[in-house]
């Protein structure tokens, strides 16, 4: 698998260098096989119309396919999508169950975020000491 890992990196060296094109043709195949991180960029570039005519379905196809992996930025761009409304339907409890996905995995800002939630009440019940926890562990991470 090494020409795969060497048109990952020129993938992600491309779309790093704002050259999406460029990355949509290295890692549409490698999205395609299941690795997240090309996943997760393609979802990005589908989301703000990179390189590629915007499409919300295919931007929330890619972010939900790398979320499913495991991969907590993409699990953190899903929740935004379910809170935002945003590629998807709205729903503010499937967000903050992507959001506790990807803080449980260490992702400050995902912490952040579901401790805003849990102060709040935004899609899980509002919990003082749950909010307190997680920006507790957001100021630790980051």
């Amino acid at each position: 698998m090494p020409e795969l890992d060497m048109n990952l990196a020129s993938g992600i060296s491309a779309f790093e260098a704002k050259e999406f094109a460029k990355a949509l043709k290295f890692l549409s195949p490698i999205a395609e096989t299941g690795d997240a991180q090309a996943q997760y960029r393609l979802a990005i570039m589908y989301q703000n119309g990179l390189g590629v005519v915007r499409n919300d379905m295919m931007a929330f196809k890619w972010m939900r396919a790398a979320a499913d992996h495991g991969y907590a930025l993409a699990q953190h761009g899903l929740g935004f999508m379910y809170l935002q409304g945003e590629c998807a339907m709205k729903n503010e409890k499937e967000a903050a169950k992507w959001f506790q996905l990807a803080a449980e995995q260490g992702l400050a800002g995902s912490q952040m975020t579901l401790g805003m939630l849990y102060e709040q009440g935004v899609g899980v019940e509002k919990n003082e000491a749950e909010a307190k926890k997680w920006y507790d562990k957001a100021a630790q991470t980051s």
